[in-house]
């Protein structure tokens, strides 16, 4: 049985990106994968009173959530965050029994595109943090909602690739997409087994 994912792609720009584009073309490419461009869908930004019941639905759907998005200054697109504060505070503070206790077990992957080198993302390096710390308040959400944290895949010099290196990049996320859609999948199914 497959089991759908749903990428949650939050770039600012995206007609503008060549890395989440390519990347987002790949996953969605992907049999029974959903991508979503989160600033086309809420263009004047996201309310918890007018969208989070949608958006807690949409996630109650998935098996597993993938949040996309590049990494600007040291954190996520300001959308991710207003979506965060509407529909994970709708889910887990206003509607746990309903909506929040549902979601608790989903697996979560994050797909960020950095910049910089992976060299500058190291203790001592030009931006001082490893990924992985720069990431750690989006662990610690998932481990306060109850999701199933994936080893991240960062896409680094992102902005410099050329069209053959950008291939690669699609290749490779396509790949680890699919071995974390089949990994999961069968742990899912020894679970009901």
């Amino acid at each position: 049985m497959m089991l759908r994912t749903l990428v949650l792609l939050f770039h600012p720009n995206l007609p503008q990106s060549r890395a989440n584009a390519a990347l987002a073309q790949a996953a969605g490419a992907m049999p029974d994968v959903g991508v979503i461009d989160m600033y086309a869908a809420y263009p004047a930004g996201i309310d918890m009173f007018r969208h989070a019941e949608s958006e807690a639905q949409r996630l109650l759907t998935a098996n597993r959530i993938v949040l996309q998005f590049p990494v600007q200054w040291y954190s996520t697109p300001a959308l991710l965050k207003a979506w965060q504060d509407a529909v994970l505070t709708r889910m887990f503070y206003l509607a746990y029994e309903s909506e929040g206790r549902r979601l608790e077990g989903t697996q979560l992957m994050i797909a960020a595109t950095a910049g910089n080198t992976r060299d500058a993302y190291r203790f001592g390096g030009r931006n001082m943090f490893p990924m992985a710390e720069l990431l750690a308040p989006l662990r610690a959400t998932a481990h306060r909602c109850g999701l199933i944290w994936s080893e991240p895949f960062v896409l680094y010099e992102a902005n410099t690739l050329t069209p053959a290196e950008l291939e690669v990049a699609a290749a490779d996320y396509e790949a680890r997409l699919r071995d974390w859609i089949d990994a999961t999948s069968a742990e899912a199914a020894l679970r009901t087994s």
